[in-house]
C-alpha cells in the first residue's frame, strides 16, 4: 500500500477505533511514521478533548497550526484542534466577509445556538477545515482556483484522530446530514466538496482494534458500513498484542497441560513454600492463559479475514507518552508505513 509520496498517493488519513483502543496514540505514531526527512505532516483532533496533546507531552492544542513534534527521519509533525466555532468563523469571513463580525457572533454565544439546532452543520464546518488543510498550497493559497496545479501540497499528509467508529459514520456522511438543511448554497457546495475528497484516493480510513471481542466487531461492522458507504478503508491496525515471547510461553503450557504434583516438585526444589491453594491458583491461571491465547486467535482470525492490510502494534508496559509515540512509529515504519 502507498502511504503518500506520489501523485494520487492518499494524503487524508482517518483514524478511527472503539473508545479505549488507543486510537488517539495510534494516530500520533501514524503521523510520526510517516513525518519522513524533509516531510510536514498535520496531525489533526476535533473532539476538543486535548489527546494528542497528552500523548506528546506539549501544551493544550489551539486553532492555530504548531509543530509538535518531529518524524522518526527527521521530518515535521504539526498539530490543530479544529473546533467548529473558530470554524464557522473563518467560514462567515471566506464565503460572507464578515470579519470582525463573526468574532462578535462567536462571543454572543450564536454559533453554539447553531451548532446546536443543526448538529449536521458542525460536523461540515469541521469536514471543511480538514478539506483546508489537506488542499492548502506551501505557499498558503487557499483551495481554488488561485492554486497553481504544480504547487506542493502546505503538508504532504494530514492524519486525523477521528471519532470513534460508533460514530465515525455520521461524521463522515456530511451530505447526507444536510440533506434537509442545505439543499442549495455555499454550505452545500462545501459539504460536497468535502464529500468529494472522503471519497477519493487521497484519503485513507484506519481502524485501531484491541483483540477483544467488542472492539473486533465493532471494527468489522465499521469495516462493513465505511465500504458500503464507498469510503476506501485502509488498514486494521491490532493494538497492545501480546509479546511474541509471551505467546511462545502461552502456546509451550498449552503443549504440556500442568501436572500439580509435578509443579508443587518443582517449586519446592528451588524453595518456594507450596500450599494446595497456590497449585490450584497456578494451574488455573494457566488454563486461563491458555483460554485467552485461543480466544486472541480466533479474533485475530477474524481481523485478517475482512480482507484489509493488518499492521500489529505491541503491548507497552511503560504506559503512553512521547516515547511509546515514537516506539509504535517504527513498528509501523517497520512494517511499511511511510514507505
Amino acid at each position: 500500500m502507498t502511504w503518500h509520496g506520489g501523485e494520487g498517493s492518499p494524503r487524508l488519513h482517518i483514524v478511527t477505533g472503539k473508545g479505549g483502543t488507543g486510537k488517539t496514540t495510534v494516530a500520533a505514531a501514524l503521523a510520526t511514521a510517516l513525518a519522513q526527512d524533509g516531510q510536514r505532516v498535520l496531525l489533526v483532533e476535533t473532539e476538543e478533548r486535548q489527546g494528542i496533546s497528552q500523548v506528546l507531552d506539549v501544551a493544550p492544542l489551539g486553532t492555530q497550526e504548531i509543530e509538535v513534534s518531529s518524524g522518526l527521519d527527521g521530518g515535521e509533525v504539526w498539530g490543530l484542534s479544529i473546533e467548529a466555532g473558530a470554524a464557522l468563523v473563518e467560514y462567515l469571513r471566506l464565503f460572507y466577509r464578515l470579519g470582525r463580525a463573526g468574532d462578535l457572533l462567536h462571543k454572543m454565544g450564536a454559533i453554539e445556538f447553531a451548532t446546536t439546532i443543526a448538529p449536521g452543520v458542525r460536523d461540515v464546518l469541521i469536514g471543511g477545515k480538514i478539506y483546508e488543510s489537506v488542499r492548502r498550497t506551501a505557499s498558503g493559497r487557499a483551495p481554488g482556483r488561485r492554486s497553481r496545479p504544480d504547487e506542493p501540497p502546505a503538508y504532504d499528509a494530514v492524519v486525523l484522530d477521528a471519532p470513534p467508529t460508533g460514530r465515525v459514520g455520521r461524521f463522515l456522511d456530511v451530505t447526507g446530514q444536510l440533506a434537509d438543511l442545505a439543499r442549495v448554497g455555499p454550505i452545500r457546495n462545501q459539504a460536497d466538496s468535502i464529500h468529494q475528497l472522503l471519497h477519493s484516493d487521497t484519503t485513507l480510513v484506519h481502524l485501531v482494534t484491541l483483540l477483544e471481542q467488542l472492539p473486533v466487531q465493532e471494527t468489522l461492522d465499521a469495516v462493513e458500513s465505511l465500504t458500503d458507504d464507498s469510503l476506501r478503508v485502509g488498514t486494521l491496525i491490532v493494538n497492545q498484542a501480546r509479546d511474541a515471547e509471551v505467546r511462545a510461553s502461552v502456546d509451550l503450557v498449552a503443549d504440556r497441560e500442568p501436572d500439580p504434583s509435578v509443579l508443587t516438585e518443582q517449586l519446592e526444589s528451588v524453595g518456594i513454600r507450596t500450599s494446595p491453594t497456590m497449585i490450584e491458583g497456578l494451574v488455573q491461571t494457566a488454563a486461563d492463559a491458555v483460554a485467552r491465547r485461543d480466544l486472541e486467535t480466533s479474533l485475530e482470525d477474524s481481523v485478517v479475514a475482512a480482507g484489509r492490510p493488518v499492521l500489529t502494534l505491541p503491548h507497552l508496559l511503560d504506559g503512553v507518552g512521547p516515547d511509546a509515540v515514537r516506539r509504535l512509529a517504527a513498528e509501523l515504519a517497520a512494517q511499511g508505513v511511510g514507505s
